[in-house]
C-alpha cells in the first residue's frame, strides 16, 4: 500500500534510531525491493540542521525481504542523499540488519550541490574545491524527495502532488 504522496509502499514503522552500517529495504511500485545502507549518523545538511543521516541507494534489488549480497559504493541507483529518521519512523524504509562498515563500502569523498550558490561540500559542510561524483543536492532529503530520486532512476512517473 502506497501513500498517495510517495510511490514507496508502507512497509514497517519504526522507533529505533538509524546506525552506521544499518541495511534497509524500501518498496517501489514495481514490486522489487531497493536496498538502503546507512553510512554515517553525523552528517550536516547546514543551515544548522547536524546528526542527520548519510544514506546510499542501491542498484541491487529482491523479490523478497533478505539480506543482500555485497553491497558496493560503485553501484548507486542514486548519488548519496542526507535525511532525517522520518522515513524509518513513517514506515518507507524497513531495518534488516546492521553490518559494521568497512573503508571499501565508503566513497572516498561525498560531493554535494547547493542549488542556490553552485557551491559544493562535503557531508560535514566543508567547502569543497569542485565536483566529485557521484553529485547529490545539498540539503536535507524528505521522504518524499527521496521518493522522487528513486522514481526518476527507475523511470517510474513521479507521485501527484496533492
Amino acid at each position: 500500500m502506497s501513500s498517495p504522496l510517495v510511490n514507496l509502499a508502507l512497509l514497517k514503522k519504526s522507533r529505533r534510531l538509524p546506525q552506521a552500517g544499518d541495511i534497509f529495504v524500501m518498496l517501489p511500485p514495481d514490486g522489487l525491493y531497493l536496498y538502503g545502507r546507512v553510512i554515517s549518523t553525523d552528517a550536516d545538511a547546514g543551515f544548522s540542521m547536524p546528526d542527520n543521516n548519510l544514506i546510499y541507494v542501491y542498484q541491487a534489488r529482491s523479490k523478497e525481504k533478505r539480506s543482500p549480497p555485497e553491497l558496493l559504493p560503485q553501484e548507486l541507483l542514486v548519488p548519496p542523499i542526507m535525511t532525517n529518521n522520518l522515513p524509518w519512523t513513517r514506515g518507507y524504509f524497513e531495518f534488516l540488519e546492521n553490518r559494521p562498515l568497512m573503508a571499501s563500502d565508503r566513497l572516498p569523498q561525498h560531493s554535494f550541490r547547493d542549488s542556490i550558490r553552485g557551491r559544493y561540500y562535503d557531508e560535514h559542510c566543508n567547502a569543497l574545491p569542485g565536483p566529485v561524483e557521484p553529485v547529490g543536492e545539498w540539503g536535507l532529503h524528505s521522504y518524499r524527495t527521496i521518493d522522487d530520486s528513486i522514481s526518476k532512476a527507475l523511470g517510474i512517473p513521479l507521485a501527484p502532488d496533492q
